[in-house]
Order: C-alpha cells, then sequence, then structure tokens
C-alpha cells in the first residue's frame, strides 16, 4: 500500500477504577487501583516513553487519579513515618506481624489467588507452587495449622511480584534480585518491594504528565466519580436504544443535571490539580451519550467526545428517514462528526479493532497479532482513499484489564503495535486534539442516538431487574440528600463530604456489576461496597438508612470473558 497522505490513527487507552475506599473507615475493600497501577498504568507508560515516534491519547477517571495519589502518599508515610496503611492486602505485605487468626488465614491466602492462573501465577513455578498449596488449604483448612508464617511471606511477595509491570520486572534491579530468590523471602525483603512500589505509584502520574508537557501523549478526562451522565439527566434515554427495556420505580433522577454539572466541574479541577492544566478532550464514562449530554460537555469547554461504533449506526438508523444523504454517501465510522453544526467533535470506536486487542490477540504471537491490525487498517484506507485525509481510525479500550490476559503482561504486543505503527509510511499515529488541528473535516449529524460504547445503549448498567433496583436506592438516598441540604443542616466540611459520597454512590461500576450473568465474586464485592457507600450517605447526612441496606439485592452466577471486567463493543 502507497498512500499519498497517511491515514490518522489514534490509540485511545482508558484508565478508571470505582472509589475502593469506605469514606468513613478510611479502608480500601479491594486492592486493584493499587495493583494496577505498579503493572499497567506503569507498563503502559513505560512502552509510551520507550517509543519515541508513539502517540496515544490516555483518559483518566479523576476519582482514580486520587485514588493513586492516596496509596503513593500511604506507603511513603508508613515507610517514613509509621503512619498505618487502610489497604488490608497492602498491609499485610508490609506488616512485621500476620494475622494468626484461621478465617483471617484463609482470607489472605484467597487473596493472594485472585490472579489469571495462566499468565500471573503458572508463568512463575515458585508462585505455581505456592498457589497449587492454597488450592489445598482451602478445601482443607486443617493444613492451616501446618503452615508457617514463611508460607503466607512468600505467597504475599511473589503475589505482588505477579502484579508487577513487565518493564519493571526486567528493568528493576530490586525486583529482580527478589524473582531470583525464589523464597524464604524476609522483613527487609518485603521493606524493599514496598519501597519500589512505593516509587513507582508515586511517580507514575507525573511520567503521564511529562509525555504530555512533550506532546507525546494527549490525557483527557471523564466526569468526576464516573457516572452515566445521559441517564442522570433523563433516565428515559434509555428508550432510544432500548424501547423495550423496564424502567426503575425512580421516573427521573432527582436534581440530575445538577450532580451531571458537579461531576464534571469536579473531574476538571481533579484533573487540573494532577496534570496542570485542562483537558481538550472528555471520554464520557462508558463512552455514555446523548444529545442532551454532548450539549453539556461543550458548555464546559470540551472540543471532542468519544463513544461506541453501535452509537454511530443507531444514530444513522435512528435518522435515516429525515436524511436526504443516500446511504452509499454516508462517511464511514473512521470520520469526525458534529451534532448540528455545533458543540465538540465527536469520534466513534472502531469495534472491530478495539475488540481484537481487547480479546483476541491475547493469544496470538505479539508479530502477527500486528501484522493482522495492521493488515486491517491497510484494508481501511483503502476503502476510504477518497477521502483519506479526513479519516481517522478510533481504536478505544480499556488500558488496564487486558493486560492480564497477555503473556508477559502484553509487553511483545505493545512494543510492536507502537513501533509497527510508528515505523509505518503510510499510517500516522495521532491524538483526537491533533486530528481536529490538522483540520479534518467534520461531518454533520442531526441529532446522536443515545448509548454507550457497550451494544449502543445503556444495558449494562439499566433495563434489569437487579440494576433497575440500584437506580431506586440511590434515588431514594439522593431525596433524603436534596431534603437535608435544603434543610442547611449541614456545616461546610459535611457538605463537601456529603456532595463527594454522593458522587460516589452514582458511579457507573456498581451498576456493571449488578445482574447474574455476573461471577458470583465479583458482584458480591461491587454490591456489599454498592451498600456501604449508601449507607455511609445517610449517616453523613444524619439520616436513618432503610432496612433494606441490610439485605444482599443481587447476586452473580455467570463466567463472562476475561471475568467479566471487559465487554465487546458489540453483542
Amino acid at each position: 500500500m502507497s498512500a499519498k497522505v497517511p491515514m490518522k490513527v489514534v490509540i485511545c487507552w482508558h484508565m478508571h477504577q470505582p472509589q475502593y475506599q469506605d469514606m468513613i473507615t478510611g479502608q480500601y475493600s479491594q486492592p486493584w487501583t493499587y495493583l494496577h497501577a505498579t503493572k499497567d498504568y506503569v507498563d503502559m507508560v513505560a512502552h509510551l516513553e520507550a517509543t519515541p515516534g508513539a502517540r496515544a491519547v490516555v483518559n483518566f477517571a479523576p476519582i482514580l487519579l486520587e485514588q493513586i495519589d492516596d496509596y503513593g502518599r500511604q506507603i511513603n508515610g508508613y515507610l517514613h513515618n509509621s503512619v498505618p496503611i487502610t489497604d488490608h492486602l497492602l498491609a499485610a505485605l508490609a506488616s512485621p506481624v500476620l494475622p494468626s487468626g484461621q478465617e483471617e488465614r484463609v482470607a489472605l491466602i484467597k487473596a493472594c489467588l485472585r490472579a489469571n492462573r495462566q499468565r500471573l501465577v503458572d508463568a512463575f513455578p515458585p508462585f505455581k507452587h505456592l498457589a497449587s498449596l492454597a488450592d489445598y488449604v482451602i478445601l482443607n483448612n486443617q493444613a492451616l495449622d501446618y503452615l508457617q508464617d514463611q508460607y503466607l511471606v512468600d505467597l504475599l511477595v511473589w503475589y505482588h511480584l505477579a502484579w508487577m509491570g513487565e518493564t519493571v520486572r526486567r528493568d528493576n534491579d530490586v525486583v529482580k534480585s527478589l524473582l531470583l530468590k525464589e523464597r524464604r523471602y524476609t522483613l527487609g525483603d518485603r521493606r524493599q518491594l514496598l519501597t519500589v512500589m512505593g516509587e513507582l505509584i508515586g511517580g507514575v502520574i507525573g511520567r503521564y504528565r511529562e509525555l504530555a508537557q512533550q506532546g507525546r501523549i494527549e490525557l483527557s478526562t471523564s466526569p468526576y466519580a464516573h457516572p452515566i451522565v445521559p441517564l442522570l439527566l433523563d433516565l428515559e434515554s434509555t428508550k432510544d436504544a432500548m424501547p423495550e427495556a423496564p424502567m426503575p420505580a425512580l421516573p427521573k433522577y432527582p436534581g440530575g443535571e445538577e450532580r451531571a454539572r458537579w461531576h464534571i466541574v469536579r473531574g476538571l479541577e481533579v484533573f487540573e490539580h494532577y496534570f496542570g492544566f485542562r483537558p481538550k478532550g472528555c471520554w464520557p464514562s462508558e463512552g455514555s451519550v446523548s444529545d442532551a449530554a454532548l450539549q453539556l460537555f461543550g458548555e464546559y469547554g470540551f472540543q471532542w467526545v468519544a463513544t461506541g461504533e453501535n452509537v454511530f449506526k443507531n444514530t444513522l438508523h435512528k435518522y435515516s428517514a429525515k436524511s436526504s444523504v443516500p446511504a452509499k454517501d454516508v462517511p464511514t465510522v473512521h470520520h469526525a462528526f458534529q451534532v448540528k453544526a455545533q458543540g465538540p467533535a465527536c469520534f466513534f470506536r472502531d469495534d472491530g479493532l478495539s475488540d481484537m486487542v481487547g480479546f483476541t490477540y491475547a493469544d496470538w504471537h505479539a508479530d502477527d497479532a500486528v501484522a493482522n491490525l495492521v493488515h486491517h487498517l491497510e484494508n481501511i484506507a483503502k476503502h476510504n482513499k477518497k477521502d483519506l485525509e479526513n479519516t481517522v481510525v478510533s481504536v478505544i479500550l480499556d488500558g488496564e484489564n487486558a493486560w492480564e490476559y497477555y503473556p508477559k503482561n502484553g509487553y511483545y504486543f505493545l512494543e510492536a503495535l507502537y513501533r509497527r505503527l510508528a515505523e509505518h509510511p503510510d499510517i500516522r499515529l495521532t491524538t483526537f486534539s491533533d486530528a481536529l488541528t490538522s483540520g479534518v473535516r467534520l461531518y454533520q449529524l442531526p441529532g446522536l442516538s443515545a448509548g454507550s460504547w457497550v451494544y449502543g445503549s445503556f444495558s449494562t448498567w439499566i433495563g434489569e431487574k437487579d440494576k433497575n433496583r440500584g437506580w431506586d436506592m440511590l434515588g431514594d438516598v439522593k431525596s433524603v440528600y436534596d431534603r437535608v441540604l435544603s434543610e442547611g443542616r449541614l456545616s461546610t466540611e459535611g457538605l463537601a463530604r456529603s456532595e463527594r459520597q454522593m458522587a460516589i454512590c452514582e458511579g457507573s461500576d456498581w451498576f456493571w456489576w449488578f445482574g447474574d450473568y455476573n461471577p458470583e465474586h465479583s458482584v458480591s464485592d461491587f454490591e456489599r461496597l454498592y451498600r456501604t457507600h449508601i449507607s455511609n450517605m445517610y449517616q453523613i447526612l444524619g439520616a436513618e438508612p432503610p432496612e433494606y441496606l441490610a439485605q444482599t439485592f443481587t447476586r452473580g452466577k455467570g463466567a463472562p470473558a476475561a471475568g467479566g471486567v471487559m465487554r465487546t463493543g458489540s453483542a
């Protein structure tokens, strides 16, 4: 292939985790923020640093930035000022004294098995051996009587070594020495490992900031606690893509527009605090958009938003009867669009390519996978050869969960991906903002079908019994919140706490997991945490929590791909 104009390709990685910290006790219920920080956020930035010709968009949810910062400060505080660590698993790695009770020890052992067996456990023979013993102990608890603390120490160290970025395992002398030691780790070894983790977590945000300052990546944001903004604005927007969907008893989310604006404003403040500038672009939480949401994002100065391919398809279908443009002349999903010639530009995810990276290529040889991706891109360029200067291919996906399923945390794939695309004469890696600056044409849309990157609908967050129950619970506490605020009963500090706690309750992740098609342990974790956050909201407001918060309302029993942490864009 020899194109006159290189085709623009944007790779956008979205990084987000919900709020795992109990805002009253300060305890973290799940370790995923710090584990992904030492493994995926560190590896991703290292690959970008190592390839000067690489370009990418990296999107951080603001509530994730706050948690990364908190973990970095906690580890530093523990190492230098004996400040307690409020994450049970991380505290166990650091503590000289391990739990002695059988129930606590079993819980710790189970926690150290929560990783991909093939890629993160079996890839390391010493860890594989420890995990095999753990499997036996879980089934035969009496065997705990024969396990010394050294076993728990080695299991903890190996778990955290497995959840370490491949670039760190290759380059960091402390980590390399711990890998070579294999067993009988000391308290000094654990402290060395914790020190490395603290340096990685404490420095990772700054590394992305530096790349952005050099113009090598574009950083973008999402609303503060990752809410589904179109649903906050109008629950009935669900019907755009799912006209027959059962709905919550809640007719509308009270004060939804005010809350949506709060998330956007607070998200911008947090982003600017950590990166020093205002972002030009926004990946709306889960790529969730609607006409009203798009207008709102435009009001706050966003120049672009991105969403899913099926939103594009649903939009074309919705407005096909009103269009005078022949179907053959409709621009493809590989272009930039604008609604009614105003507001931010819209880019749409190529579901096929994005899902290949997220799911399919994990089992391929890295060179074959990248060659296949390049082949698809070359075919797209041929298809769009008459309008290549305006063609923008958007590969958008989760930047943290996919790599657990790749060999070596995706090291060979990511290295080959950036290198091959940066060197390709007919492909230009770019960012959404740079694509707009280059003068790509903004094709016009009469409106936008409401939906998300998942199936082009909101079915992952509403329209099912348990998800709808979650919305009704949220609506109940929001009504109490509104009443307490109107009565002026909260102090300045109490108001700030309640605003943040309300935002956490409004996050999208809780609803993602509700429903029996998800794994039992994940549903249990997120369902319990959601009820905790809602209960904390009542506590902060000085109100009596309803009895139903003491009852489990959703249980999982499914076994979706990738454990349910990722979905494909199309059903």
